[in-house]
């Protein structure tokens, strides 16, 4: 019986780690695409970086993307860029492989 517990045990914990991973993936993903944003806004760097921040707190009103791009796409076109929800989309997917890459190489 002990050989299924420890099994059981080891499940348990890479479910847990690979949950983690998943978990900082997306809030890097979306410090990049807040840093993307800032960009093309013409943010300074100290508002970029507290622009990206936003953005990760944005992530948390409610499961998905959706809510991430509808302050993306909020927030750029008030700043007069010209953008649609395609390439908002487009940009979170691109920034969400560096994400990974960046932190499969940290490791």
């Amino acid at each position: 019986m002990t050989t299924f517990n420890d099994r059981e045990r080891a499940f348990e914990s890479k479910f847990a780690r690979d949950e983690e991973m998943a978990f900082r993936v997306v809030a890097r993903r979306n410090r990049l695409v807040g840093q993307w944003a800032a960009n093309l806004m013409k943010l300074t760097p100290a508002e970029a970086d507290s622009y990206g921040k936003t953005v990760i707190h944005a992530d948390l009103e409610e499961a998905g993307d959706d809510d991430v791009v509808r302050k993306l796409l909020g927030d750029l076109t008030a700043a007069g860029v010209d953008i649609d929800e395609a390439a908002v989309r487009r940009a979170l997917e691109e920034q969400s492989v560096e994400a990974r890459r960046q932190l499969m190489e940290a490791q």
